[in-house]
Parts: structure tokens; sequence; C-alpha cells
């Protein structure tokens, strides 16, 4: 039996998630700390980070030997960056790490399935509340249960707009000023620290659109996937695919406003 599927993938993601973000939280409870940081003195890791990737490897390798495992913390597994399978895992063991630090209820355990370079299957589950965005190619994007459907605005005047900010300095200084140039131009701003779930909260109209530079795959992943099965268009500038230069995630309505303004502020540009 072909245990490569949208729906076998995903039955497995969920597993293998649901496990790594009740590890995350235990230990926040018990405490936690900062192991190193990465791009900048703020970007920083913690020994949970590294624990829940482990712990999310370990597991993949036990139930699929054959696959390729893509992390944000270890980065490409011994399997390659492609396993024989053809079969390969994303995983961000804590997405919006700075919120896990401190305490703040917006951050999740990512992980997708991508099969021959395509993003099939995508569980995303929030650490703190249990909240669990699911999707599958073709299938669906779901939470608890409820069919997930984008926001129908169809005047950016009125989109409430989430992004976020990189750490490197300059960068952060270029995303405030395409942001002061934005926000006399929308309902308003919001910047909530963890892009897997700022895509799952467009995902089901929570926010109305999402834009970020600098997203790796394992930020993008499986929130993506969440997104454009619930009808949002994803892509990055000038019909480029959605990708570190930059992710914009908007109803169809939406897209067109919100890509050429962020395309006239130079969204893409800078650091």
């Amino acid at each position: 039996m072909d245990r490569s599927g949208p729906a076998e993938l995903l039955e497995i993601a969920i597993e293998v998630a649901r496990d790594a973000a009740a590890t995350a939280y235990r230990m926040r409870v018990e405490g936690v700390s900062v192991a190193a940081t990465k791009s900048t003195v703020t970007d920083v890791v913690t020994a949970a980070d590294r624990a829940v990737e482990r712990q999310v490897v370990d597991a993949l390798r036990r139930l699929r030997p054959g696959d390729a495992v893509l992390g944000e913390e270890y980065g490409v597994g011994e399997a390659g960056p492609v396993g024989p399978s053809g079969v390969r895992w994303i995983v961000d063991p804590i997405d919006g790490t700075v919120n896990y630090l401190y305490g703040i209820p917006h951050c999740a355990v990512s992980l997708a399935a991508e099969v021959d370079g395509e993003v099939v299957a995508g569980v995303v589950c929030n650490v703190n509340t249990g909240e669990e965005w699911t999707a599958t190619a073709g299938g669906g994007a779901w939470r608890d249960g409820q069919r997930l459907r984008c926001s129908t605005e169809t005047d950016l005047g009125q989109a409430l707009v989430a992004t976020g900010f990189g750490y490197e300095p300059a960068r952060r200084a270029h995303q405030a000023r395409v942001v002061a140039e934005l926000i006399p131009h929308v309902r308003d701003i919001r910047r909530l620290g963890a892009a897997a779930l700022d895509l799952c909260l467009a995902a089901e109209g929570r926010v109305d659109v999402y834009y970020e530079k600098g997203l790796a795959a394992w930020d993008q992943a499986a929130g993506a996937l969440v997104a454009t099965e619930a009808g949002l268009l994803v892509a990055g500038l000038g019909g480029l695919p959605a990708g570190p230069d930059l992710v914009i995630a908007a109803p169809p309505a939406l897209f067109k406003p919100l890509h050429d303004r962020l395309a006239d502020l130079d969204a893409s540009g800078g650091p």
C-alpha cells in the first residue's frame, strides 16, 4: 500500500507534531533558557527548539526511515536533501521562539511533507492552546474539524494586515519603513511573531492578508499550504513563487492591490 499519499502523510504529521507540541509546552512550564543565538543576539534558540526538533527527526526516522528531513535547527539530516522515498519533511520545532521565551501564547510546531518538491500535507499546532490547523493538497484546510475559508474582504483599505520583521537591524529598518508607508492604506497592522500561525490566521479570516520578507522554508511550508487550501493566493512579487524575498498571502480580490502597493514600497528590497 502506498504510504506516501497526502492523507497518510498528514496522519503521521499530526501524530508527530502533537507529541512535539506537548514536549515544547512541558519544557516551557519547567522553565526555558536561551541556548544560543542565530543571525543576531536578539535571534534566539532555546534548548526546547533543539530538543523538539530532535524528537521530530527521531520520530520520523522511526516511522518513515526512507524520508529526508529539513529542520530549522539541524538542517538536512543524514538522509540528504531528498530521501529515497521522494518525501521530505520540513519542520520548524518552535515557530515564534521569542514569544515562547517570553510566555506569549503565539508559537507553534510546524510540520509539512513534501513529495517530489511539492508540499502535499501540513500541520501547524499552537503549543499553548492546542489549536491545530491542517491541510492536504487538494483536500482543503481545516481547524478542529471546521473547513476554513479565507476573508471575503475586497477593499484593501479595510484589510487587517499581518506581517513580521527580521532580526538584522538594517532589514528591520527597511521593513519598518514599508509598514509606515503601508499603514495609511489599510485598516491596521498586526505583528504577532510567528509566521506559520499568521498564515493560518489568514486562512480563516482572523486577519485578511499576510506578507513578510525573509521567510525560510520551515517558516512557511505548512502554513502556506493551509492558506492556499483556504483560498488565499500565496506568491512573491512579479510572478515569483513565495520565498525568502517575499511571501504574500491574500484573498484573490486583495492580492493585486496589496502586491502592487508592496512592489511600489520595495518590500522585497533592502538587506
